[in-house]
Protein backbone atom coordinates (compact mmCIF):
# COMPACT_ATOMS: atom_id res chain seq x y z
CA UNK A 1 0.00 0.00 0.00
CA UNK A 2 1.36 3.51 -0.91
CA UNK A 3 2.34 5.60 2.14
CA UNK A 4 0.74 9.19 1.90
CA UNK A 5 1.30 12.09 3.97
CA UNK A 6 -1.31 14.69 4.46
CA UNK A 7 -0.20 17.62 5.98
CA UNK A 8 -2.19 20.25 7.83
CA UNK A 9 -0.59 23.77 8.43
CA UNK A 10 -1.52 26.10 10.71
CA UNK A 11 -5.47 26.38 12.27
CA UNK A 12 -6.41 23.89 10.78
CA UNK A 13 -6.42 22.05 14.09
CA UNK A 14 -9.61 23.68 15.00
CA UNK A 15 -11.74 22.96 12.02
CA UNK A 16 -15.35 23.07 13.19
CA UNK A 17 -14.52 25.87 15.69
CA UNK A 18 -13.02 28.19 13.96
CA UNK A 19 -15.21 30.60 11.11
CA UNK A 20 -17.30 27.77 10.74
CA UNK A 21 -19.48 29.61 8.17
CA UNK A 22 -16.15 29.86 5.75
CA UNK A 23 -14.49 26.38 6.60
CA UNK A 24 -17.49 23.88 7.72
CA UNK A 25 -18.42 22.59 10.91
CA UNK A 26 -16.60 18.92 9.95
CA UNK A 27 -13.58 18.58 12.85
CA UNK A 28 -9.86 17.74 12.11
CA UNK A 29 -10.68 14.77 13.95
CA UNK A 30 -13.42 13.96 11.95
CA UNK A 31 -11.29 14.90 8.35
CA UNK A 32 -8.40 12.47 9.82
CA UNK A 33 -11.21 9.66 10.26
CA UNK A 34 -12.71 9.70 6.76
CA UNK A 35 -9.33 10.25 5.03
CA UNK A 36 -7.96 7.61 6.53
CA UNK A 37 -11.14 5.46 5.27
CA UNK A 38 -10.82 6.92 1.75
CA UNK A 39 -7.37 6.42 1.33
CA UNK A 40 -7.78 2.45 2.51
CA UNK A 41 -10.74 2.79 -0.40
CA UNK A 42 -7.94 4.02 -2.71
CA UNK A 43 -5.07 1.21 -1.47
CA UNK A 44 -3.64 4.24 0.33
CA UNK A 45 -2.04 4.35 3.75
CA UNK A 46 -3.01 7.74 4.58
CA UNK A 47 -1.20 9.58 7.64
CA UNK A 48 -2.69 13.18 8.25
CA UNK A 49 -0.89 15.86 10.77
CA UNK A 50 -1.32 19.21 11.89
CA UNK A 51 0.73 21.50 13.17
CA UNK A 52 1.07 25.21 14.48
CA UNK A 53 4.76 24.89 14.17
CA UNK A 54 6.49 26.30 10.81
CA UNK A 55 9.84 24.46 11.80
CA UNK A 56 7.39 20.79 12.30
CA UNK A 57 5.96 21.27 8.96
CA UNK A 58 9.33 21.86 7.17
CA UNK A 59 10.62 18.54 9.09
CA UNK A 60 7.95 16.79 7.96
CA UNK A 61 8.38 18.21 4.39
CA UNK A 62 11.74 16.97 5.01
CA UNK A 63 10.73 13.65 5.80
CA UNK A 64 8.43 13.23 2.88
CA UNK A 65 11.11 14.21 1.04
CA UNK A 66 13.57 12.18 2.21
CA UNK A 67 11.50 8.59 2.15
CA UNK A 68 10.04 9.53 -1.01
CA UNK A 69 6.32 10.10 -0.13
CA UNK A 70 3.93 11.82 -1.65
CA UNK A 71 2.13 14.56 0.50
CA UNK A 72 -1.47 16.62 0.04
CA UNK A 73 -0.71 19.59 1.73
CA UNK A 74 -2.96 22.72 3.16
CA UNK A 75 -0.02 25.14 4.13
CA UNK A 76 -2.94 27.08 5.49
CA UNK A 77 -1.64 30.69 6.12
CA UNK A 78 1.54 29.99 5.79
CA UNK A 79 0.79 29.70 1.69
CA UNK A 80 1.18 33.44 1.45
CA UNK A 81 4.66 34.05 2.60
CA UNK A 82 6.39 31.15 3.97
CA UNK A 83 9.68 30.66 1.89
CA UNK A 84 10.81 28.43 4.73
CA UNK A 85 7.83 26.31 3.88
CA UNK A 86 8.18 26.19 0.00
CA UNK A 87 11.88 25.40 0.43
CA UNK A 88 10.73 22.53 1.70
CA UNK A 89 7.95 21.31 -0.79
CA UNK A 90 10.56 22.00 -3.67
CA UNK A 91 12.28 18.93 -2.30
CA UNK A 92 9.07 16.58 -1.96
CA UNK A 93 9.11 14.02 -4.72
CA UNK A 94 5.29 14.92 -5.17
CA UNK A 95 2.70 17.60 -3.42
CA UNK A 96 -0.71 18.50 -4.16
CA UNK A 97 -1.56 21.90 -2.80
CA UNK A 98 -5.22 21.87 -1.25
CA UNK A 99 -7.29 24.98 0.43
CA UNK A 100 -10.92 24.11 1.53
CA UNK A 101 -11.97 27.77 0.22
CA UNK A 102 -11.23 29.34 -2.83
CA UNK A 103 -8.29 31.45 -1.62
CA UNK A 104 -8.37 33.43 -4.82
CA UNK A 105 -11.97 34.32 -3.89
CA UNK A 106 -11.23 35.95 -0.41
CA UNK A 107 -8.91 38.89 0.54
CA UNK A 108 -6.45 40.35 -1.86
CA UNK A 109 -3.41 39.00 0.15
CA UNK A 110 -4.58 35.27 0.19
CA UNK A 111 -4.75 34.92 -3.35
CA UNK A 112 -0.85 34.77 -4.03
CA UNK A 113 0.93 31.12 -2.84
CA UNK A 114 4.84 31.21 -2.72
CA UNK A 115 3.96 26.79 -2.58
CA UNK A 116 1.98 26.42 -5.77
CA UNK A 117 4.93 26.88 -8.19
CA UNK A 118 6.46 24.13 -6.82
CA UNK A 119 3.19 21.82 -6.36
CA UNK A 120 2.55 18.97 -9.05
CA UNK A 121 -1.28 20.35 -8.71
CA UNK A 122 -3.65 22.69 -6.45
CA UNK A 123 -6.79 22.25 -5.29
CA UNK A 124 -8.76 25.03 -4.10
CA UNK A 125 -12.37 25.97 -2.93
CA UNK A 126 -13.90 22.44 -3.08
CA UNK A 127 -14.56 22.26 0.86
CA UNK A 128 -13.21 19.23 2.05
CA UNK A 129 -13.95 17.40 -0.44
CA UNK A 130 -10.47 18.80 -2.17
CA UNK A 131 -8.37 16.23 -0.11
CA UNK A 132 -10.37 13.31 -1.71
CA UNK A 133 -9.51 14.26 -5.03
CA UNK A 134 -5.73 15.02 -4.31
CA UNK A 135 -5.98 11.76 -3.14
CA UNK A 136 -7.37 9.72 -6.21
CA UNK A 137 -4.63 11.73 -8.13
CA UNK A 138 -2.14 10.61 -5.97
CA UNK A 139 -3.44 6.33 -5.98
CA UNK A 140 -3.68 7.24 -9.90
CA UNK A 141 -0.44 7.89 -10.11
CA UNK A 142 0.80 4.87 -7.71
CA UNK A 143 -1.46 2.78 -9.76
CA UNK A 144 1.00 3.41 -12.79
Amino acid sequence: MQRVLVLNGVNLGRLGKRQPEVYGRTTHADLVTHLGETGVGLGLAVEVRQTDSEAEMVSWLHEAADIGLPVVLNPAAWTHYSLAVADAVVQAPLVIEVHITNIHAREEFRSHSVISRYAKGVIAGLGLGGYDLALAYIASVAAE
